[in-house]
């Protein structure tokens, strides 16, 4: 038995979204893998290599908040509701990170 999905707004049938999802997990596959080559075959200082591994972080997560959870295509003023926060959070651990270095030092 198919699932189908009806907008009962408009009565419309929604289009199955199969090739978006499998093209999501395409990408994200292919970032997993990316990242497990640099962790396991290239020697690089630890600070670029944890830098690359925090990009390719976000861009994962900015695809399954983006398709799975559904953020894309909400209004721009929910999106910012949930990123400046986020940001803060992310200065917050930097700024403590970055003090309790210095106070060990």
């Amino acid at each position: 038995m198919a699932h189908t999905e009806v907008n009962h707004g408009t009565g419309e049938v929604a289009k199955p979204q199969t090739k978006r999802i499998w093209q999501v997990f395409m990408i994200l596959s292919a970032v997993t893998a990316l990242e497990f080559i640099i962790a396991l075959g290239f020697d690089w200082p630890h600070g670029l290599k944890a830098a690359i591994f925090i990009g390719m972080t976000i861009v994962k997560a900015f695809y399954i908040v983006a398709d799975f959870m559904h953020l894309k295509h909400e209004v721009k003023v929910l999106i910012w509701s949930i990123i400046l926060p986020m940001l803060f959070v992310a200065w917050l651990l930097l700024a403590l990170l970055l003090e309790g270095d210095y106070m060990l030092n």
